[in-house]
């Protein structure tokens, strides 16, 4: 079967696994996990490893839109995460005086057959684990392992790993190298040697969780202002039920120079002073963000940071996948989304190949030029860009959105971004899931 044979819309008769394989993924990401949890569905052996000391629920909000909720419902996992996330219903943008540029329904709201969710990352990893645990086993997934290299001997991949608790060196073998690990790939960094760090776009973003109670619908996510950009969700069920909810916040703004944060380090503490400066504004009938930020345990910082598209993501029997394959600005909450379905596609093509190396450039025909794409589309504010649109145009604020830009104009910007990133509700909507063999 060629990797051209098969498309998103048409309708996929399950494939069937004609070999014997077994796949090494390097990083127990959202996307890393959701890949070991399709290839084991599928029948593939799948083994997981990460450089974390150990894995515990680290980072802050993250959205996961329908066509991503649908993956990890046909894996089973419906109830865990309508048990954890909050399925929003709305998101709006707002000026920086707090004009309401457009509504946008979301998830089910908009005709959905899945809810968008609104979850704290490192509930959705530990949700993963959990299964991914469960499924394959407790020691199917080892922490405090770091890749140094891997060399392509024949028709298997030999990788090295140290032991980051006993210094020592481990040396693994298996059929299939994916590298989910991020930003800063190890992986990607053998395969493409002449890259050089990421690229900072010159925006630099603070974020936070607080304790709140609802605003507006209790289930809505806002977008506020252009330069800077505040962009507020709920993502904790456990609190809602209690009446309260948890908040994520996002500040994000353009300096003359960078900090002294890392490229590609999500978990730096930044300080309250830092970024206060660029929310003095936003204090709103509906939401006081000065004061939510106040509440805020802890504040992370991190530089805006993507890759260049790549004219190939792997080679033979190793390839990339996630943030590694497709680093993308946080525009369109599509970076957890995208790497999910990447996990799917790759369980989906490797299951259906002749051999492994088929499998693999199956799953990148089928994913990295959309995927560039998406890169690129990211660069120019995705959807959000309609709040800089905006700004330009009238600056001083506007009484009539009507008169700074036409109905059509605003939701033909949304429904391209919907069309490129896969999930238009109609389309979507008809097709099938990536569903293998054995899945649950």
């Amino acid at each position: 079967m060629t990797p051209s044979s098969r498309n998103w819309v048409a309708d996929r008769s399950i494939p069937v696994q004609s070999f014997v394989v077994d796949v090494l993924v390097v990083g127990a990401g959202i996307g890393g996990l959701t890949a070991a949890l399709s290839l084991h569905a599928a029948g593939i052996g799948v083994r997981v490893v990460d450089a974390a000391h150990e894995l515990t629920a680290l980072g802050v909000g993250i959205n996961i839109l329908p066509h991503a909720t649908r993956e990890l419902v046909a894996l089973g996992l419906a109830d865990e995460l309508a048990g954890t996330g909050i399925p929003t219903e709305e998101l709006i943008y707002h000026d920086r005086f707090g004009g309401r540029i457009c509504v946008e329904p979301r998830g089910l709201a908009a005709g959905y057959r899945w809810p968008q969710y609104s979850i704290q990352r490192g509930e959705l990893q530990l949700l993963l684990l959990r299964a991914a645990r469960d499924r394959l086993g407790a020691g199917a997934v080892r922490a405090g392992l770091v890749l140094e290299r891997f060399e392509l001997q024949g028709v298997q991949v030999v990788v090295e790993l140290r032991d980051r608790r006993t210094g020592r060196l481990v040396i693994d073998r298996a059929d299939v190298l994916i590298g989910a690990d991020g930003v800063n790939s190890a992986v990607r960094a053998q395969l493409h040697p002449q890259e050089g760090p990421p690229i900072w776009n010159g925006i630099h973003l603070w974020r936070g969780l607080a304790d709140s109670s609802p605003f507006l619908g209790g289930r809505t996510m806002i977008v506020s202002g252009s330069d800077p950009t505040v962009v507020v969700y709920p993502v904790s069920r456990a609190a809602e039920r209690r009446g309260r909810s948890t908040l994520n916040w996002g500040v994000g703004a353009r300096l003359a120079q960078p900090t002294a944060a890392p490229l590609g380090d999500w978990h730096h503490l930044g300080g309250l002073d830092d970024v206060l400066p660029y929310v003095a504004d936003r204090g709103f009938d509906w939401l006081d963000v000065p004061a939510l930020i106040r509440a805020s345990p802890r504040i992370w910082e991190y530089p805006m940071v993507d890759r260049d598209p790549l004219p190939r993501w792997g080679t033979g029997r190793v390839t990339l996948l996630g943030d590694a394959a497709h680093p993308m600005y946080p525009f369109g909450s599509n970076g957890g989304t995208q790497a999910i379905i990447d996990g799917r596609v790759l369980a989906w093509e490797l299951s259906g190949a002749d051999d492994p190396a088929a499998g693999l450039a199956g799953y990148e025909h089928a994913r990295r030029e959309a995927m560039n794409a998406l890169v690129l589309a990211n660069r120019q504010r995705g959807p959000e860009r309609v709040v800089q649109l905006v700004e330009q145009r009238a600056p001083d604020g506007f009484t009539r959105i009507e008169d700074v830009m036409t109905r059509d104009e605003l939701d033909s910007i949304a429904a391209q971004y919907r069309r490129m990133a896969g999930f238009d509700a109609e389309t979507l909507n008809a097709a099938p899931s990536w569903d293998v063999a054995g899945q649950l």
